[in-house]
């Protein structure tokens, strides 16, 4: 037997401003709230197809960049489509040290963590 991951927690500032902008992006729906955190995933709920991601309030700002981030494809329509949606919904661009070839965009969050965004399409779950 494996395990697979459940839930991603993430520490922020804003845990409703980050779960709107997630929730835009990844078409998640709100699943819980807590005091200081909001709960998202697919509307199958916690333990469905995808993992939830938990916005947990964290009053100190970030100090470095995330040692883990998430990679991210478009489903239903080209990358250059899926990269002006994802700043129409309040992503930047980032600068990790990349060439400028390389075929993914890295882009923050409004909070500052990066992401990215790749060229491969995949089907929906």
């Amino acid at each position: 037997m494996a395990c697979r991951i459940g839930e991603l927690v993430l520490a922020c500032r804003d845990p409703e401003a980050l779960a709107r902008f997630w929730c835009e992006v990844l078409d998640f729906v709100v699943l819980d709230r807590e005091e200081d955190c909001v709960e998202i995933g697919t509307r199958e709920g916690f333990g469905g197809p995808q993992p939830t991601i938990i916005f947990s309030r964290d009053d100190e700002p970030k100090k470095a960049d995330l040692r883990l981030h998430i990679d991210l494809n478009a489903t239903d329509r080209d990358q250059d489509a899926e990269l002006e949606r994802l700043l129409a919904a309040g992503a930047v661009p980032a600068d990790v040290g990349q060439t400028g070839e390389e075929s993914w965009h890295v882009l923050a969050d409004p909070e500052g963590n990066e992401f990215c965004l790749l060229k491969a399409r995949i089907a929906p779950v």
